[in-house]
């Protein structure tokens, strides 16, 4: 708090502080003994509370109350004035590690106070603070009783877990000064109203943050009705609208909090800029549009001014810079465009100015390096494309020793760093990541020993890690991913003692990594180095000196043995180690630990044996065990699986046991590939309890039979793969019901029947589908056609036959690739098919079509592989210069000519008046019998042939049938 408020709420404060003390050194004048009826009433309200710490040990039946934890008596009268019971949540300390904030959290859950609220309070006649914030008496509601506790003028009841509608007695508190019911998440309180607050004429601060105030519309008249009120929180209440109500008091507010409510308003209303005393102003949040309101001038006594969030999608206006007693402006998440003007250095008292995730451009100002009183700048996300070390020197004059958070992430920067950064002794985070800046690291850096967090990932820098770095005794974060970091691993990194994290992965780095470079991280937490060509050299028997949450080292050199040292981590739940050329079997002491795993990856190694058949092993999130050698029986999995992931392996037998073990459970996983193994037989029908999968692949191995028509049930299933098995029989109808499918894959199989009609009713989103050798007959259904998303149709090799290709196949307007060889198709090239402009592959090669290529053909520009050959197609080849730059291959086997074939099409281009010039000289009357002759002949052999064909049946069904008999042998003598 600051100016006026911070000296109203300094002597809200101040007034309790004698006791205060009193309280944290345990006693009170040794003359002043409590009154019995009191200290009876604590003990009875002692029996109804939960203490699971037993906090309140010093609560005996025949000790003094005055004494007792949590009691404050009057010096004078004894009376109990004061009960703290609040519990103490642990506080984030940049020198904390993981595992100690973890402890103190666990510890801070085991202190909570539970249990429910006895009335025997209300002995306490004199009580007038009560605190029993930050504890857990959950499913409770609010007790009515306290509001006949007449004497209270503090209540907080935040962050206790009551649940429930706030009792309207509470407004029966009318000496209350301070009241408390908020939360830092979501509480499970409401109101139907406020009515009850007015009831509470002497209130100067409420806090009512993530109460559910939806219904109380009256929220603004009642909260206007408090003469004394200088501080009103109401964060996250789900208030629907902010009244713009024209007049309103609030001649005392100094704070005013509305931040994350989502409001309806377009606009701030201007009853907001009209509270003239007002010093903190927090509307964070709440989605406002338009420019940022001039009437926000008017509040010349804001020291703290938040409007993140909002979509005011306007440039900063420049009266915003005139604010000269404003110490945090707060303008991130705002789409603000535009550029700083200079006048920003007219903000002289600012310490923190955040105005990042914007589209804020153009260059900073030098002025603003003359706000010698700033702390904190965070102008991350936005374009300043500009170069690093023009920004740093125009900070380096007063702010190059009081600067101690400056964050510029991904804001089109480039250039080098240079050792201007050194001048920033006082710098704690530093916030650079994804930009172009390049070159080696300045040897500077070693002086910013102050810095806890530094982030550089997706740069380009280069060059080797200087030493310089391990100077750093501060650090706890140290971020270098993703940049072009060469040589190897300096050794004093191993002396960076306060290090949590450690991100060096995606760079160039190689050589030995040993015990030395880890020797004293012992609060090291994550440390991600994959992407780097590094080796680990420890001993069989090295036992590291931290506790790894994550550990991510891919691509290191860490076998062949596996790392038994892992072994030692209770706490991992993140690990990937994939290609790290270990060839080993997995020792059992490391199959113990893997259920306490998130996250596991051994993928692309070598790793050899089985997996013992325990489920509680496979109980991680996510398991990548792919492209190993693992064998023997797929193993039980856990129902907590999410991603299972064991393709390219030598697991055999049958998939029975694994898919329908424990057929009660249901199971989470959604991805599950299984595919190139050498599982076998027939797939059994328990695919029931499996319904979040949405990706199965069973690919390239040895399924066969018909496939279950349990697989109806996966109603969640986008992604298919059956490919290179041997199933047979139809596809079930049941598939039918699974109408999320973006990808269907069934190539290679021995499915028959005809193609189902209703794919082309029920899949409306399927983008690829697959159905090449197998034996699918009859004709291809009209229905594929309403597939209007498709870009992957794929019928080749299959028996379809009878219609021709349907025309409505050129409404399929996103298809990339058409293949329907090796068919027995017959009719004409749809023309239209040049309508299908996203096409880049056709093939109709090896089947009967007839007729001309159709001229539409020609445009189709993205189009880069096509084959028309063998198949009964006439006449030129259409000129374009796609159609001309494929192989004449890709025409073979065909009645055409043009280019790129080497028949050029002169006899059919000839001109009949000039072949005829004979008959000219004749008066026209000539004859050409050769012409004659033939026509007579063809005349005399068709009937001869064809006659009896058409007047017998008997030998008209028996010709067509050697007729086709002969064909398909003479195509099958071709194919091999």
């Amino acid at each position: 708090m600051e100016g006026s408020l911070g000296f109203h709420f300094l002597t809200f404060l101040i007034i309790p502080l004698p006791n205060f003390f009193i309280f944290c050194t345990g006693h009170t004048d040794s003359e002043v003994r409590c009154i019995d009826t009191e200290r009876r009433a604590l003990l009875t309200f002692k029996q109804d509370l939960i203490d699971p710490s037993n906090r309140l040990s010093s609560w005996t039946v025949d000790g003094d109350c005055c004494h007792w934890v949590g009691v404050v008596c009057h010096n004078l009268t004894a009376h109990i004035h004061q009960l703290h019971l609040r519990s103490f949540p642990p506080v984030w300390d940049d020198s904390m590690t993981d595992e100690q904030y973890r402890a103190q959290d666990e510890a801070y859950e085991r202190s909570k106070f539970g249990g429910k609220l006895n009335p025997s309070l209300l002995d306490l006649k004199h009580l007038n603070y009560f605190d029993l914030s930050f504890n857990n008496f959950s499913a409770s509601p609010i007790p009515e009783f306290l509001g006949s506790m007449k004497s209270l003028t503090s209540l907080n009841l935040s962050n206790a877990g009551f649940v429930g509608r706030i009792p309207h007695q509470l407004g029966n508190l009318s000496n209350l000064l301070y009241l408390n019911l908020g939360s830092d998440d979501f509480s499970g309180l409401y109101v139907n109203n406020l009515r009850w607050l007015s009831g509470l004429p002497l209130l100067q601060h409420l806090a009512m943050s993530y109460v559910n105030l939806s219904k109380a519309s009256d929220w603004l008249r009642v909260t206007d009705t408090l003469p004394s009120l200088f501080e009103l929180r109401l964060s996250d209440c789900q208030l629907p609208f902010i009244p713009p109500t024209p007049t309103v008091n609030f001649s005392s507010l100094l704070t005013l909090d509305l931040s994350w409510n989502q409001f309806d308003n377009t606009l701030i209303p201007s009853w907001i800029f009209g509270l003239r005393n007002l010093v903190s102003l927090d509307l964070s949040g709440n989605n406002f549009q338009g420019p940022i309101p001039v009437d926000l001038q008017n509040t010349t006594s804001l020291r703290h001014l938040d409007l993140s969030g909002s979509n005011f999608n306007s440039s900063i206006p420049n009266w915003l810079y005139s604010f000269s007693r404003l110490e945090f402006l707060l303008l991130s998440s705002n789409n603000l465009r535009g550029t700083i003007s200079s006048a920003i250095g007219n903000l002289t008292s600012a310490i923190s100015i955040d105005l990042s995730f914007n589209e804020l451009g153009g260059k900073l100002p030098r002025s603003l390096g003359s706000l010698c009183n700033l702390r904190e700048i965070r102008l991350s996300f936005n374009k300043w494309s500009q170069e690093i070390s023009e920004i740093l020197e125009s900070l380096s004059g007063c702010l190059s020793d009081r600067l101690e958070v400056l964050g510029l992430s991904d804001s089109q920067l480039h250039g080098h760093l240079k050792d201007e950064l050194g001048l920033f002794k006082n710098l704690s985070k530093l916030y650079l990541q994804n930009n172009s800046i390049s070159g080696p690291l300045p040897l500077s850096l070693g002086n910013l020993s102050s810095l806890t967090y530094l982030y550089l990932s997706d740069n380009q820098l280069e060059g080797t890690l200087p030493l310089s770095l391990g100077s750093l005794s501060s650090l706890i974060y140290l971020i270098l991913s993703n940049n072009l970091f060469n040589g190897t691993v300096p050794q004093n990194f191993g002396q960076l003692s306060k290090l949590q994290v450690l991100h060096i992965e995606s760079n160039m780095l190689e050589g030995v990594v040993s015990k030395s470079h880890f020797s004293n991280l012992t609060r090291l937490v994550a440390f991600s180095a994959s992407g780097n060509r590094l080796t680990l050299n420890v001993s069989h028997d090295w036992t590291p000196p931290f506790q790894l949450f994550t550990l991510s080292l891919r691509s290191w050199n860490l076998g062949p043995e596996f790392p038994l040292w892992l072994c030692s981590q209770r706490i991992l739940f993140y690990l990937d180690i994939s290609s790290t050329q270990i060839s080993d079997v997995i020792p059992p002491s490391f199959w113990n630990l893997s259920s306490q795993f998130s996250y596991l990856n051994l993928s692309h190694n070598q790793i050899n044996g089985e997996i013992p058949n325990n489920p509680s092993i496979l109980s991680t999130s996510i398991i990548d065990l792919s492209s190993n050698h693992f064998k023997g029986s797929l193993p039980y999995i856990s129902s907590s699986v999410i991603v299972l992931d064991l393709s390219d392996n030598s697991f055999s037998k049958s998939i029975s046991s694994f898919l329908c073990f424990k057929m009660n459970d249901s199971k989470s996983i959604g991805y599950l590939n299984l595919e190139k193994n050498n599982l076998s037989g027939k797939i059994p029908d328990c695919w029931m309890k499996w319904n979040s999968l949405v990706v199965l692949n069973l690919a390239n191995n040895n399924f066969s039979g018909n496939f279950p028509a349990s697989i109806g049930s996966l109603t969640l299933l986008k992604s298919l793969h059956l490919y290179n098995n041997k199933f047979s029989g139809n596809l079930p109808s049941s598939l039918r019901n699974c109408e999320n499918l973006v990808i269907i894959d069934v190539a290679k199989n021995e499915f028959v029947g005809s193609i189902p009609s209703w794919i082309g009713h029920r899949f409306s989103s399927l983008m690829i589908l697959i159905l090449h050798s197998n034996n699918f007959h009859g004709h291809i259904p009209k229905e594929l056609c309403a597939l209007t998303s498709l870009q992957i149709l794929d019928l080749s090799h299959n028996k379809l036959s009878g219609g021709e290709i349907p025309k409505e196949v050129t409404s399929l307007q996103e298809l990339r690739s058409l293949n329907l060889s090796y068919n027995l198709l017959i009719g004409s090239i749809p023309e239209n098919i040049g309508a299908m402009g996203s096409l880049e592959s056709i093939d109709f090669s090896m089947n009967q079509l007839s007729g001309q290529i159709p001229s539409s053909m020609s445009s189709l520009t993205f189009l880069n592989h096509l084959n028309l050959s063998n198949n009964n197609l006439t006449r030129k080849i259409p000129l374009s210069t796609q159609l001309q730059s494929f192989n004449a291959s890709d025409f073979i086997g065909n009645k055409l000519c043009g280019l790129p074939l080497s028949n050029n099409c002169t006899i059919n281009d000839v001109n009949p008046d000039k072949e005829n010039k004979g008959s000219e000289h004749n008066g026209g009357l000539e004859v050409d019998w050769f012409f004659v002759s033939m026509a007579l002949g063809f005349v005399v052999g068709f009937w001869g042939v064809c006659g009896p064909l058409l007047l017998n049946k008997q030998w008209r069904i028996m010709y067509f049938q050697f007729l086709y008999h002969m064909g398909y042998k003479l195509k099958s003598l071709v194919l091999l």
